[in-house]
């Protein structure tokens, strides 16, 4: 058995490295891109590419200047997986915590749990000495102010926060404020395999949301063994898909990659949508192939891609397919 692993190991080693980040995911490649070549785990890769983005104020969708809730409160969502044991982290509704992916993976470091959520995950990060810092900036106060003038009405308006809000959730189901989360899979010099995910989640949702982003299995999911996938879009659809974990199963199963996203996105057709949204899944297998693949966008989703030989990450688009 030695005799095998130690092959196995041989044999993942000479595979290449890649680093596959979303649409959002410019301003951590260069460190992302750096740490690899450097020899990083691709747990420290992943984290290295995601934090620059959740500090970046004109990522609308992740981290400082991310979107508010109803309440103009940001809330913040991430998740960490390491393909080598399948160990996992996650926060939701984070408030006040500028890294939240970097409190993720103290939770898989540091707790015997998986998930934090709401004031629990806050009082974690505090005790972990996390960066805290104001996530609303200015410019989304102003738009969750015009979205609130726009839709509501005044008597009700003059009662935010207490009037109640289930009414108002449907109509934040704007499919360009549902779509954005970044996301970055690894595969290191080792063979080992990492995912993470970061976002501030659907615009003006409803207080306490979560979309698939911190759900390990919808939104993220790495095994060594087989590959790594996560989602962006309409997490409602994935969380109830299990996505990201179905595309590593039919990695299991033996199909190719690119067969494995579409097995899934047939599961995401076959259920009943809230709205005519899009998810975009983005996957690596174990032998450093990729694909990234759209399903109801409007236009061809955006990524960025790294491998071995490039001298730097480059942008390419997805394949894009209709609901």
């Amino acid at each position: 058995d030695c005799d095998h692993d130690c092959y196995h190991t041989r044999e993942l080693k000479q595979m290449p490295q890649v680093i596959l980040a979303g649409s959002e995911g410019a301003a951590g490649m260069a460190a992302a891109v750096d740490a690899l070549r450097r020899g990083a785990r691709a747990l420290d890769v992943v984290e290295s590419s995601i934090r620059p983005v959740e500090l970046d104020p004109n990522v609308r969708s992740v981290g400082v200047g991310g979107w508010p809730n109803l309440l103009g409160q940001v809330e913040l969502d991430a998740c960490i997986m390491d393909g080598k044991g399948l160990r996992s982290g996650a926060v939701g509704a984070l408030q006040g915590y500028l890294h939240p992916i970097s409190v993720a993976r103290q939770v898989m470091e540091r707790l015997p749990h998986v998930f934090l959520a709401g004031q629990g995950a806050a009082r974690f990060a505090a005790e972990c000495g996390a960066e805290s810092g104001p996530l609303l900036t200015e410019q989304s106060r102003r738009e969750w102010q015009a979205w609130l003038d726009e839709h509501v009405p005044e008597a009700q308006r003059s009662r935010w926060p207490e009037a109640p809000l289930a009414e108002w959730a449907r109509l934040t189901a704007d499919p360009i404020k549902v779509h954005g989360t970044t996301i970055t899979l690894v595969k290191d010099g080792d063979g080992d395999i990492g995912a993470g995910v970061s976002t501030s989640g659907w615009a003006f949702k409803y207080p306490g949301r979560l979309g698939d982003s911190p759900v390990i299995g919808a939104g993220c999911y790495a095994d060594n063994r087989y590959g790594a996938a996560a989602c962006m879009g309409q997490g409602e659809l994935t969380i109830r898909a299990g996505t990201a974990r179905a595309i590593i199963l039919y990695l299991k199963m033996g199909l190719t990659l690119r067969q494995a996203c579409d097995e899934a996105l047939n599961d995401l057709r076959a259920l009943a949508r809230i709205y005519e949204g899009s998810v975009t899944v983005h996957a690596i297998d174990a032998q450093g192939d990729y694909y990234v693949v759209a399903v109801g966008d409007r236009e061809t989703a955006a990524y960025w891609l790294w491998t071995e030989g490039m001298p730097a990450a480059e942008r390419r688009l997805s394949v894009v397919e209709p609901w």
